[in-house]
């Protein structure tokens, strides 16, 4: 299993763009991807999940993946986020 946490850096949040950006690389992987945002834990390969989150700028989100490639799907992501949501 990984698990990472990180601060939401984009000013709006994760909003539709950035959040299918990360329902579709979650969705190349096999593992079991969740993400927890106060106190709530959705499926990170759900669009309605991540999005009833309501994730805003300044916001930290906590990563978990568990399964077979959860260290290749925890990269994929970091990646995404990296490109300018987050840090």
């Amino acid at each position: 299993m990984a698990e990472k946490t990180f601060t939401i850096t984009a000013e709006t949040g994760l909003h539709a763009r950035p959040a299918t950006q990360l329902v579709n690389k979650a969705g190349q992987f096999e593992s079991e991807v969740t993400l927890e945002h106060n106190g709530k834990s959705v499926n990170l390969k759900s669009i309605m999940g991540v999005m009833s989150l309501g994730v805003s700028q300044g916001a930290e989100v906590t990563i978990k993946a568990e399964g077979s490639d959860a260290e290749e799907a925890m990269k994929g992501i970091e990646e995404v986020i990296k490109e300018g949501l987050g840090e």
